[in-house]
């Protein structure tokens, strides 16, 4: 072996990874690149262990690493060899040292196409001030039982069980007591064979949208609605159509005179608190959604992303629990009771759609994480989840009550809202002068976070509109958050 083949190993005694692999990883690399090629000889481990100044052990074992993997092969009494199976690559000088200006950790070398839909803005908690989407805060939540549990569900049992594979449907037991649970609070007819657990509303549609929408098919939402949904429904080749909303939540006429024009597939709707908007949908219109349903025979996908948070009286009971053709999927999660990053949600539907659409989510993600699973059981048969939820919603009108005087009383005059009957945000119109791009940018200058509404247009409109939530910050942050803004749009106006 010639001396500049040495010259190409550099070994760093100091790195976290073994100096045998970082030397059988370089012999690997010069095979690759050329310098070394198929049949040749190399030196001696002996040889290799003088030169490199290592012990002579650990070029044997990166030898003998090599060797298993088959990049080298050794022949008794004539030496070791670069394997003679292996293709010729095009020999490099080894003086050529020209950087390229391809970088396969930045860039792949096959071509592909992110499609448009896929290239939405992923929000994620990172200021200490923020109005966001309507999260809840996750200071509220119940984390030291929740420690508990899933300790408990680590440590107590069969471990063969218990840390194995699981039903693809999910944890029994969250499923019987979800079961329990949601009959009592919603009204709703489930056994635990009814219920899905998913990672999430998002999962849960995701497998909606692949399982039962073809390419093809014709898909509703409201002409403002969850993003998500929409790329679901364009990723699975759906043709997707809108229809408006008003203050009294989806016009139904409207999506019946669709209904007689297009076959629709499938119909997305959030009818206790319209997103974005968080308009209820009116009983009337409600009891007309299902009887278009079993007319025209498309299925609903019901986004129940936040029923336990409704400030006036007991909210409206959901579509599912109205359902007597089984027409209607009924989605939610954990994500508002609890905190996102616990990602724990529920698909409701009758059981034969439920057994689909658990065999697609096998190979999607062959199940979730079953110890959080019987930890949410353990807080919903302890009571912890409901308690909780009172608690919370007490709070959050506390938190609404006061965000919407201060928007009032500090931007009143450059901002138009309703008060919501529910949810955790609340639906603001600036004055159209007010670029909200601009004062989101500078807001997150200075430590505070909010949404520019961009997402929210209508196509050929632009709203000026976006989501301010209230639940996730305490009514200080929340006054702090209010004098950033006013500061901002007041020095805007100043400069028109």
């Amino acid at each position: 072996m010639s001396s500049p083949i040495f010259s190409l190993l550099q070994l760093d005694r100091d790195d976290k990874q073994p100096v045998y692999l970082q030397l059988a990883n370089q012999l690997m690399g010069l095979i690759r690149t050329g310098p070394l090629h198929a049949g040749q000889r190399l030196p001696s481990s002996r040889e290799m262990a003088e030169k490199l100044q290592l012990h002579r052990k650990t070029v044997v074992r990166a030898y003998d690493e090599l060797l298993t993997q088959g990049w080298l092969e050794s022949h008794t009494g004539s030496g070791t060899f670069v394997a003679r199976h292996l293709p010729t690559t095009a020999l490099q000088t080894l003086t050529d040292n020209r950087e390229t200006t391809f970088n396969p950790q930045r860039t792949a070398g096959f071509s592909f196409t992110v499609p448009e839909h896929l290239n939405r803005p992923v929000l994620k908690a990172s200021s200490h001030l923020h109005l966001d989407d309507g999260f809840p805060d996750a200071r509220l939540a119940p984390l030291e039982e929740l420690t508990r549990n899933y300790r408990s569900q680590l440590l107590h049992g069969n471990p063969y069980v218990r840390l194995g594979y699981g039903d693809t449907t999910g944890s029994l037991r969250l499923r019987q007591e979800l079961s329990e649970y949601l009959n009592e609070t919603r009204g709703l007819n489930t056994t635990a064979e009814n219920i899905l657990i998913v990672r999430g509303t998002i999962m849960g549609f995701f497998l909606v949208a692949t399982g039962l929408v073809s390419a093809g098919d014709h898909v509703v939402s409201t002409s403002m609605s969850w993003a998500g949904a929409a790329a679901n429904f364009i990723q699975a080749g759906a043709q997707l159509h809108t229809v408006p909303v008003d203050e009294y939540g989806m016009d139904t006429d409207a999506l019946e005179l669709l209904c007689q024009q297009k076959k629709i597939r499938m119909v997305y709707v959030t009818p206790h608190h319209h997103y974005p908007t968080t308009i209820v949908l009116r009983a009337d219109r409600r009891l007309q959604l299902l009887r278009l349903s079993e007319k025209y025979g498309f299925i609903i996908f019901e986004d129940d992303y936040d029923y336990d948070f409704h400030y006036l009286s007991k909210p409206l009971a959901p579509l599912a629990s109205a359902d007597k053709a089984g027409m209607v999927l009924y989605g939610g999660s954990f994500t508002k009771a609890i905190s996102p990053a616990f990602r724990v949600g529920y698909l409701v539907g009758s059981e034969d759609v439920i057994n689909y659409l658990a065999k697609l989510r096998r190979i999607v993600d062959r199940q979730g994480d079953l110890m959080l699973e019987n930890a949410f059981a353990a807080l919903l048969q302890s009571g912890v989840i409901h308690r909780q939820l009172r608690k919370s919603l007490r709070i959050y009108r506390e938190r609404r009550d006061y965000f919407c005087d201060l928007l009032r009383s500090e931007l009143g005059d450059v901002v138009d809202f309703q008060v919501p009957v529910g949810g955790l945000a609340v639906w603001t119109g600036f004055d159209p002068q007010i670029n909200l791009k601009t004062v989101a940018e500078k807001a997150l200058q200075q430590g505070l976070f909010f949404y520019d509404g961009r997402g929210f247009n209508v196509p050929g409109m632009k709203l000026n509109h976006t989501r301010l939530g209230f639940a996730s910050s305490t009514p200080a942050e929340l006054e702090q958050a209010v004098g950033i803004l006013r500061k901002i749009i007041s020095q805007s106006k100043q400069r028109l």
